[in-house]
C-alpha cells in the first residue's frame, strides 16, 4: 500500500535540553518548510501552534504550503511549552488557565479549518503531577475529558488525536498509555476523538506498539495518527527510526496493515546533534525498507504469527538480516 509520509516543522529547528539553551541556530518557518519539502517522499507538515502557526500568519502559511506542494496534516496546540501551563492546562485547579487553554485550543481548530486542515493533534504534557497527595485525579482527569469532549462537539468536523506519553515534562502523565487513553476517548462519548501513538513514548511506557494498535482498532478504529522515532525505552530520546527496534518496526507496520490504518506516517524527531533532514530522511528511507520486507515475505509473517513459534520466527529474523 502506498505511504503517506510527514514531519513536525519544529524537528527542523533549534535543539535544547536542560543544560543547553540551543545546540544549533533556528531558521524561520520558511527556511524550514524548504527544507521539509526537499526530504524525498515528505508531502505533509504538522504545525504547532503559536510557534509556527498563528491568527496573523494564516494566510501566509496557506500559500507557502500551496507553493511547495505540502499538506498540512495536524495542528498541535502548545499546551506544554507555555509557562501558564505549568501545572497543567484542561486540567489545571485555576479556572482561567483551564479557560485559556480552551480559548488557544480553539483558535487552532478555527486555523485549521482555514488551512484545510482535518485535525488537531494533543498533547497535553502538563496534564499530570508529580508528587503523591498533591493532584485530585478525579476533578483533574475530569476537567481533562470535558474539555476535549466540548471541543469535539464544538468541532464535528475536526478529527482530535490525543497523543499519549508516560513522564516528562511531569513525572506521571493523565494521558500514559494506549489503555488510558482510549478510556478517555469512550468517556468524551465523541467519535471523533481518537489516539495519536508516539513510537517512543510507547516503547518508553513499556508498550508493544503492535499490540497497542490492535487495541485502538477493537475500541472502535480509534487509532488517528501515528509519530514516528526511536529511543532505548528509559527516556523520550527522538532518534532515527529504526536504530535500536528495528523488529519491533516490522511488526507494528505490518499491524497497522493488518488493522487498516490509512493515515499519516509522521516523523517526530529532536535531533539534537544530526543534521535534521538528513536525521529524518533516514527514518523515512528505515520505514520504506521496513515496508519491503513486508511486502516480500507477508505470507511468511502471517504464517509466523498463527503458527506461535519462537524458533521459527528467530529463525527467520537472523536469515533477514544476514
Amino acid at each position: 500500500m502506498k505511504r503517506k509520509y510527514s514531519v513536525i516543522l519544529g524537528n527542523l529547528g533549534n535543539t535544547r535540553d536542560r543544560f543547553c539553551s540551543g545546540y544549533k541556530d533556528n531558521p524561520d518557518s520558511f527556511t524550514m518548510l524548504q527544507r521539509a519539502a526537499k526530504i524525498p517522499h515528505v508531502t505533509g507538515i504538522e504545525l504547532v501552534g503559536t510557534w509556527d502557526i498563528r491568527p496573523d500568519n494564516v494566510r501566509e502559511m496557506k500559500k507557502l504550503l500551496a507553493g511547495l506542494g505540502l499538506e498540512c496534516v495536524s495542528i498541535i496546540p502548545d499546551l506544554f511549552a507555555d509557562k501558564r501551563f505549568w501545572k497543567g492546562s484542561y486540567s489545571a485547579s485555576d479556572p482561567k488557565v483551564r479557560r485559556y487553554a480552551m480559548d488557544n485550543s480553539r483558535k487552532m481548530c478555527d486555523i485549521a479549518g482555514e488551512l484545510g486542515c482535518s485535525m488537531l493533534n494533543i498533547w497535553p504534557g502538563q496534564d499530570g503531577y508529580d508528587y503523591l497527595l498533591c493532584a485530585d485525579y478525579e476533578r483533574e482527569r475530569s476537567w481533562l475529558c470535558d474539555a476535549i469532549a466540548k471541543l469535539a462537539r464544538e468541532y464535528p468536523q475536526l478529527r482530535f488525536a490525543l497523543e499519549y506519553k508516560p513522564k516528562e515534562p511531569r513525572t506521571h502523565s493523565y494521558l500514559a498509555r494506549m489503555a488510558d487513553t482510549l478510556l478517555l476517548t469512550q468517556e468524551t462519548g465523541r467519535s471523533n476523538v481518537g489516539v495519536t501513538i508516539d513510537t517512543g513514548h510507547a516503547f518508553v511506557a513499556g508498550e508493544n506498539v503492535g499490540e497497542a494498535i490492535v487495541l485502538a482498532k477493537r475500541a472502535g478504529r480509534r487509532l488517528f495518527h501515528m509519530h514516528f522515532n526511536d529511543n532505548h525505552a528509559t527516556w523520550d530520546d527522538d532518534m532515527i527510526v529504526g536504530t535500536v527496534h528495528s523488529v519491533c518496526y516490522i511488526e507494528m507496520l505490518y499491524w497497522l496493515d493488518r488493522c487498516g490504518y490509512r493515515g499519516w506516517l509522521s516523523m517526530d524527531q529532536y535531533p539534537y546533534r544530526e543534521e535534521a533532514t538528513d536525521a529524518i530522511c533516514e527514518s523515512i528511507l528505515w520505514l520504506r525498507q521496513f515496508d519491503n520486507i513486508l511486502q516480500k515475505h507477508r505470507s511468511t509473517i502471517d504464517s509466523l504469527v498463527v503458527g506461535n513459534d519462537a524458533v521459527a520466527t528467530s529463525r527467520f529474523l537472523r536469515k533477514l538480516f544476514l
